[in-house]
């Protein structure tokens, strides 16, 4: 050892272990050491404090480790009779918690061996001090996302395979800067990969924007946050009036019976089985190739209904329900009703005959040749519109209905109640379409801001049920699918008093599947939330990575604590008093929880979720 680097030593040397407790070792300071800063080379260097970080020797290993707390105690070697300065009569003790070991010159997270009693510990150097800090594996190609906090010119890069090809968590109040930094992640990862072939054709990505806060409203053909509008489909979906865009669903995925049960609140031993009957039903799906055919059935239906005497009432219903269903797309539909109303009438007498009113309200008797005669006229003036595949859906459910009711004396009472709840299949209508073919963009921004609270829940599922299948039946291992999913309490909450228990364990359980075995198949999920403690914790505790803003609440931070293993006691106390911009990092793309300052996105492609400014706006 040379002069040199004994001298070195001597001046980075802090104290010695004086205990070891498991994970947490007590370091006696020497008492030349208790200065804020020391002098090294004409340069002052931050003495060792509260988050900052030591090396200790045992043999050739350095073990790193982080300072979580300090006290003094008095020095019991001193009498009273000396003559000493205060600062003499205290040791200085640092309680420290074991991170990891350098093997060569690789930083390594950690505990490989603790160190022993009387061991010396010492400052990192500013080389050691960057390896703790290089999170870059070797064959991986990094990205920078910001810097240290509390060393400003200490860049933070992070890989891309270690952080992309994980399930990333990033939780914090609003205004913390949550929505900047996941736009932060992926306007940087675009950047870099935006051009290359082979990643537009084997890369999806889909955004859930539950505010709209990825997508400029204000100028949809120049939209550029995250990336530029012409890398990325912009899907602005709305239940309020219809005008909104339509997302593309496959047809075996709009058929699928379970969704239909749970989203209709089917029960389980007589509405389910009907549904069932109704959407599998090979004789209406052919029906409906024409809407020529489709008034077929109605008017078959009706005539059956008439030869079985089924009561006025259902058969009134029937045309009110098929009203409702297919929104006045039959133009005369209206006074089809109306006749029926005003002309049907059974015979007291028991014959087959039945009377309609005359003009001047006189009864006559008319046979049921000359009804349908008149009935039929009627509906061969009319104009019918294309339907829409769910309104397709719902007139098969209603024709299915009055069709058992008349054949099988269908016990109403049982499967009426479902019919009532079929208008919920408007608001599907308004934002989903039946399109087997594939998008020429690899990025989807789906934005839910002017969808109603329901289908803010279904719409999410739904998509991601779907894209996640089409990726497990993917032979192709380079095929990469990442959902990511904005203020994901909305669809991801297991606390929801909204819906049936059913429903929420369908919709979770289908989340909780692709975080759990979503890795073998390509596919990732990215959360950003407000309120951790909303989300099911099996989702939160499966995270690799941690992007965590201030958190205030208590239950939000106790659900931080209660899932994420890689924090220290310095990073859990510093969430509730974190600047706005400022994140801890931690994971398994971080060989130490740092605090990071996130850096400026390019200009443009910031998330539209800045904080109104009032006296801007009042001048």
């Amino acid at each position: 050892m040379n002069n040199q680097q004994i001298l070195d030593d001597s001046i980075f040397k802090v104290g010695e272990v004086l205990s070891v407790d498991g994970r947490k070792v007590k370091i006696k300071v020497d008492k030349s050491k208790n200065n804020s800063h020391i002098m090294y080379k004409g340069e002052l260097l931050k003495n060792t404090s509260v988050g900052s970080y030591i090396k200790i020797i045992k043999g050739y290993t350095r073990i790193i480790g982080k300072v979580e707390g300090e006290f003094v105690e008095e020095d019991k070697i001193y009498s009273s009779k000396d003559y000493i300065t205060e600062s003499s009569k205290i040791n200085r003790n640092l309680i420290v918690s074991m991170l990891g070991f350098f093997d060569g010159e690789k930083f390594k997270r950690g505990i490989k061996e603790l160190p022993l009693v009387f061991n010396e510990c010492f400052l990192l150097d500013n080389q050691e001090f960057e390896q703790v800090h290089d999170f870059i594996e070797k064959d991986d190609e990094p990205l920078e996302i910001g810097v240290l906090s509390l060393e400003k010119g200490q860049k933070i890069q992070v890989g891309v395979n270690s952080l992309f090809a994980s399930h990333i968590g990033i939780f914090g109040n609003t205004g913390s800067g949550k929505s900047y930094t996941l736009a932060k992640l992926y306007n940087v990862f675009f950047d870099k990969y935006i051009q290359n072939q082979k990643f537009l054709k084997q890369a999806k990505f889909y955004f859930f924007d539950f505010n709209g806060e990825y997508l400029d409203s204000k100028n949809p053909k120049e939209d550029s946050v995250i990336v530029d509008i012409e890398y990325k489909n912009v899907y602005n979906l709305s239940t309020r009036d219809g005008e909104g865009d339509k997302f593309p669903v496959l047809k075996e995925e709009i058929y699928d019976i379970n969704f239909w049960s749970i989203f209709l609140s089917a029960t389980e031993k007589t509405q389910t089985p009907f549904l069932k009957r109704a959407i599998e039903n090979d004789f209406y799906a052919k029906k409906f190739n024409s809407k020529e055919t489709i008034v077929d059935v109605i008017k078959d239906l009706i005539k059956l209904m008439i030869e079985k005497h089924i009561e006025k009432g259902d058969i009134l219903s029937f045309l009110r329900d098929i009203e409702k269903a297919i929104n006045k797309k039959l133009s005369n539909l209206n006074d089809i009703i109306t006749y029926f109303q005003q002309n049907l009438h059974w015979h007291g007498n028991g014959n087959d005959n039945f009377f309609v009113y005359t003009t001047n309200n006189s009864k006559t008797y008319e046979d049921k040749p000359s009804f349908y005669s008149t009935l039929f006229q009627m509906f061969s003036n009319t104009q019918f519109i294309d339907l829409s595949d769910f309104e397709k859906i719902r007139l098969r459910i209603i024709f299915q209905y009055y069709d058992e009711l008349v054949k099988y004396d269908l016990n109403s009472e049982h499967i009426s109640p479902l019919l009532k709840r079929l208008k919920k299949i408007e608001d599907i209508d308004k934002v989903l379409k039946i399109d087997n073919t594939s998008s020429t963009k690899n990025i989807n921004v789906i934005s839910l801001k002017n969808v109603n609270t329901e289908m803010k829940k279904i719409l999410p599922l739904l998509i991601c049920k779907q894209i996640y299948g089409q990726q497990k039946q993917l032979q192709n291992k380079s095929s990469y699918l990442n959902i990511i999913v904005d203020e994901a309490h909305n669809g991801l909450s297991h606390n929801s008093n909204r819906e049936s228990e059913t429903w929420k364990d369908y919709r979770l359980e289908t989340f909780e599947e692709i975080i759990k075995e979503g890795r073998k198949f390509g596919v990732f999920l990215t959360i950003a939330s407000q309120r951790p403690s909303d989300i099911s914790s099996t989702i939160i505790s499966q995270l690799h990575n941690y992007f965590l803003h201030r958190l205030i609440n208590n239950k939000d931070i106790e659900a931080v604590e209660k899932t994420i293993s890689y924090l220290d006691k310095i990073s859990f106390e510093s969430l509730p008093i974190l600047p706005t911009g400022s994140c801890i990092f931690a994971g398994l793309a971080a060989q130490v929880p740092v605090m990071v300052d996130i850096g400026k996105i390019n200009d443009g492609h910031e998330p539209k979720s800045d904080t109104i400014k009032l006296t801007e706006n009042w001048k």
